[in-house]
């Protein structure tokens, strides 16, 4: 008898667990289980939007493709294999957790896409988020390294100038650039362009450094040097 109330109180809790995750984190419930939010299975690591055209998801699936490929390209190799949840509307975005930003990683293993960024790049930014930190594994850099190389591996144009013009900076860095993620996030809605001057920190050290050694050293417990 025991047994069963103790089975029955733990499953109770779980099940707690499972409704506080849903309403305060509806995000990570998504990519844990897409199908719970209405999106459907185009393929193995690829969810969308019910309801869209051949068309649409073809597209969807060559952005993701494309993203891949840049990742892949950069890296020399993949080491993370992100979920995509891609949304053609607001209200799929909204439902699934997001925000107004265009795309989003989350727990550094999955990728969630609004609206506005169904493209390469925004995917690619991701995307790199995930590679970096699935390659660190215990090691960390400064967030403004983190999403300077996003910027710089998806070779953002809003950023960026075109690779090949020498100095690829479009914004010099204005003092410190933030080190957590909470003073990234408040940087970044205060102005946008932080993300310039971190495209063009990581640009320039990239430019006289090794990222792999770099990547290869942090993840064995070393320490970050920006030079």
């Amino acid at each position: 008898m025991w047994r069963r109330v103790l089975g029955g109180g733990v499953f109770a809790v779980l099940l707690a667990l499972v409704v506080v995750v849903g309403v305060a984190f509806p995000a990570v419930a998504a990519t844990a289980c897409p199908g719970c939010y209405g999106l459907e299975r185009v393929r193995k690591g690829l969810h969308v939007e019910p309801g869209l055209d051949a068309a649409q998801r073809a597209q969807m699936a060559a952005v993701v493709d494309a993203a891949e490929r840049r990742v892949e390209a950069y890296f020399g190799g993949l080491r993370s294999n992100p979920d995509f949840l891609a949304c053609a509307t607001d209200e799929c975005y909204a439902r699934i957790g997001g925000g107004r930003e265009r795309g989003i990683a989350v727990l550094n293993r999955a990728v969630m896409l609004s609206p506005r960024g169904l493209d390469p790049v925004i995917a690619t930014h991701e995307f790199t988020h995930v590679e970096l930190h699935a390659r660190l594994g215990r090691g960390s850099v400064p967030q403004w390294f983190d999403e300077g190389l996003a910027v710089l591996v998806s070779d953002d144009p809003r950023y960026l100038r075109p690779a090949g013009e020498g100095d690829r900076c479009l914004v010099e860095p204005a003092g410190p650039l933030p080190e957590t993620l909470g003073d990234w996030l408040g940087a970044a809605s205060a102005d946008a362009q932080v993300y310039a001057q971190a495209a063009c920190a990581v640009s320039r050290w990239t430019a006289r450094n090794d990222v792999h050694v770099l990547i290869a050293d942090l993840a064995a417990g070393g320490s970050f040097r920006r030079d």
